[in-house]
């Protein structure tokens, strides 16, 4: 192990004590700590990091070889060691000059041979030349699928709302039977186009979900099922069997993982939703975070300083959780989606060699939009007994120009926020407060107390000209290598997730005993929730 984590730890400990705010004493303080590429500015000078600890992080960054590793997940090499598989999601938005060799064939050309396929289809439906079975234009589609194949289409479409031009969008997940229920209520199988997302059409949720739609179809328009019906999958042959013609299949190959596929054929009612040329710009987004974390130098690199406030705040300051607040009530599903590409990627106990971690890895990862947080859990953020560092998002403008005073507010509480986070309030503060509220005697300590902020606690700041579909592609390929960057100097597999299997395979063993098998080998736990579940 690098020394530089024997380093950084002392730099913490001498300056734990040390207020944020006054490092502002140094009036070239953000200059330093915020970088800046294509507008869209990361500020991270609100954290205790000072130019000791940056440079000690920028030094770990090169000694765990983030450079390296990096160059080969963009060269095609098997990265994702234990499924021995590429890691390519980048390939899926990049230029489609460049050959790109993987397992012996350049894959660039199929890229753009299925993107080309999903754009011809998302146009035939939105123009009307793809219609229904009963000649009419589809108004609502709905997407079938979870994980990776959910949150990431359902996040960015929501997200893109101002962009949209094709039928609605609606995406069902869980396979409670609430979800498909409410989220076909009120909508017209005559007009409804269903797409399954599954890669190998075999994932129980969505299968079980995809069965029942098809009978809620079969009831509306009788067999003319097919008419309605588009996958997302590599198998052939299981969407054959439910009828799907195989120009209406998009698959993609195995170096793209679910939680990074959105930017392919998973995007598909993105696309859908918001056309092919904002699609593609969405895409170029993404490119152009790619191309800046290729290319810029760690100390203006957007997503290796983003890794490396990570880093300290996990592994220096030891705090367990991040909470991401996007200022932004489309951006309303990011919370969700980033729970699962940092949780189900940097989740890991062991490195890639297969020994016990000594130290953490990923944080939890929670949140939710201003202002309602605010109304909900700052209190824990600017009072709670657990420090949990703060990453803000922030446009400049919104979409709506006859309510600028309502973007006007929502800047205002973000940015008042993040400084009452740094500043605090002290206990003179606070009794001040107290006593000109009429407060005397021992209430008055009692009040002023309960009106204390301890402050120093640390946030970053994401500030984009206005949610655009390139700045939705800046955002998510930003999150994507933070994650790759904690994950190389942790030197874990952010690429597999074994930790989802043994649920699915005792949720297989158990399903017979829910519907009334004995319960064979199971604990005293088990059985008495089964008999009290019992129908």
């Amino acid at each position: 192990m690098t020394n530089c984590w024997s380093k950084l730890k002392e730099n913490f400990s001498s300056a734990k004590d040390r207020s944020i705010n006054s490092l502002f004493d140094d009036t070239t303080r953000m200059d330093h700590f915020s970088a800046e590429t294509d507008q869209f500015l990361l500020d991270f000078s609100k954290t205790n990091i000072d130019h000791e600890a940056l440079a000690l992080l920028i030094r770990l960054a090169e000694d765990t070889e983030v450079a390296a590793k990096r160059e080969a997940m963009f060269a095609g090499q098997k990265i994702n060691k234990t499924e021995d598989r590429a890691v390519l999601h980048t390939a899926l938005r990049a230029s489609n000059t460049v050959p790109l060799i993987v397992d012996g064939k350049d894959v660039r050309h199929g890229i753009e041979v299925t993107l080309s396929r999903m754009e011809s289809f998302c146009r035939a439906v939105q123009s009307g030349t793809i219609l229904a079975s009963g000649g009419e234009r589809f108004t609502d589609v709905v997407n079938i699928g979870i994980g990776g194949s959910d949150l990431g289409p359902a996040m960015a479409t929501r997200a893109l709302a101002p962009y949209h031009i094709g039928p609605r969008c609606h995406f069902i997940s869980n396979v409670d039977g609430a979800d498909l229920t409410d989220t076909l209520c009120g909508l017209d199988p005559r007009r409804t186009l269903v797409i399954i997302a599954s890669k190998t059409f075999t994932t129980i949720e969505t299968m079980t979900n995809a069965k029942s739609a098809l009978r809620w179809l079969k009831a509306g328009v009788g067999e003319a099922v097919a008419d309605h019906l588009a996958a997302v999958s590599t198998s052939l042959e299981r969407t054959a069997e439910m009828g799907i013609h195989p120009t209406r299949v998009f698959g993609f190959a195995d170096w793209v993982g679910g939680r990074y596929s959105l930017w392919g054929p998973v995007g598909l009612p993105i696309m859908m939703a918001i056309g092919p040329k904002n699609f593609r710009e969405f895409l170029a987004g993404g490119l152009a975070m790619d191309t800046h974390f290729q290319t810029a130098p760690f100390a203006r690199n957007l997503p290796v300083l983003l890794g490396l406030v990570g880093i300290w705040h996990r592994n220096i300051c030891q705090y367990s959780s991040r909470a991401i607040l996007p200022y932004d009530e489309r951006l309303g599903r990011l919370p969700a989606y980033l729970q699962q590409l940092d949780m189900e990627s940097n989740g890991k106990r062991v490195t890639l060699d297969g020994k016990e971690l000594s130290h953490a890895s990923g944080p939890v990862v929670w949140g939710e939009p201003g202002t309602n947080g605010q109304h909900a859990f700052f209190q824990l953020l600017h009072q709670g007994t657990e420090v949990a560092p703060a990453e803000f998002l922030i446009a400049a403008k919104g979409h709506e120009p006859a309510l600028q005073e309502h973007h006007d507010l929502l800047k205002a509480n973000c940015l008042a926020q993040s400084e009452a986070l740094m500043l605090g309030r002290t206990y003179d503060q606070a009794l001040a407060i107290a006593r000109n509220l009429g407060y005397d005697g021992s209430e008055l300590h009692t009040q002023a107390t309960q009106r204390v902020f301890p402050g120093s606690r640390p946030s970053i700041t994401l500030a984009f000209p206005k949610l655009t579909p390139f700045v939705l592609g800046q955002i998510i390929a930003l999150y994507e290598h933070r994650v790759f960057v904690e994950g190389a100097i942790w030197n874990i597999n952010s690429f597999d997730q074994w930790g989802v299997e043994l649920g699915k395979e005792l949720a297989n063993m158990l399903l017979p005993m829910v519907k009334g098998a004995a319960p064979n080998g199971k604990d005293a736990s088990t059985c008495r929730l089964l008999k009290k579940l019992a129908v």
